[in-house]
């Protein structure tokens, strides 16, 4: 085994031992919650000793960089997340070359994602990206205008794409007890919307990342993603698939 396998495999073993821990420490059942790894620009050697090591569920940010990993990485077990800000003109790619995308925020995107999902003959699982703490910085929806995003959406009869929950990015430098809060806010949310629609299938949150992974599975969270402290720390830039 490499160096690099090896790296990867313990950073993985450690991950999986805190959410086995958070989980217990919530009353949870740790089988409920999934760890995205998050392989924004990391070079495809890195995803393969990830799934060595059993890792086969993976967030990608940008279509180019995912797609040249894909066409290196045949393995049918691999599940791909699209975690990252999408513009429509790249939507109708999304539907056959993942099965989840974290980060719908405009009726206009699901429109290109339903166009793709009916291309490629598709289900697209996708949850709301909510800008649950007011940060200037993130994109998603603001809270308050959830309830009739979800209402206009399910009006409108989207082919191919299924509605199955809520996403959202802490704060940065957030004390946890900020972070905390914003975490049971998401899941308050999720579970209001749920009721609302009478949505059995609107049950996942995907929220939590490597400095607070602990704290969204503590609030509730059923998928994290984390990157860096798995594989350590980001290049800058994709590498080159050409």
């Amino acid at each position: 085994m490499s160096l690099l396998s090896s790296n990867i495999k313990i950073n993985l073993g450690s991950i999986r031992e805190r959410m086995q821990d958070a989980a217990t420490r919530a009353g949870r059942n740790v089988g409920d919650i999934r760890l995205v790894a998050v392989t924004k620009y990391m070079p495809a050697e890195y995803v393969q000793a990830a799934m060595s090591a059993g890792q086969h569920c993976f967030g990608e940010n940008t279509l180019q960089d995912a797609l040249g990993k894909q066409a290196l990485l045949h393995n049918p077990l691999n599940e791909w997340h699209f975690i990252g800000h999408l513009q429509s003109n790249k939507a109708k790619s999304i539907p056959e070359n993942f099965a989840w995308l974290h980060t719908l925020d405009s009726l206009k995107l699901a429109s290109k994602l339903s166009a793709g999902a009916t291309r490629s003959q598709r289900t697209l699982n996708v949850l709301l990206q909510v800008n649950i703490a007011d940060d200037p910085d993130k994109f998603g929806l603001p809270a308050a205008s959830v309830y009739a995003f979800v209402e206009d959406l399910l009006g409108a009869g989207l082919y191919g794409i299924r509605l199955r929950g809520l996403m959202a990015i802490g704060r940065r430098n957030d004390s946890p007890e900020a972070t905390r809060a914003n975490f049971a806010a998401l899941r308050e949310l999720g579970e209001a919307c749920a009721a609302r629609f009478d949505a059995r299938h609107f049950s996942e949150l995907s929220m939590g990342m490597s400095n607070d992974f602990e704290i969204a599975i503590a609030e509730g969270a059923t998928m994290i993603r984390v990157g860096s402290s798995i594989f350590g720390q980001r290049p800058t830039a994709a590498p080159d698939y050409s």
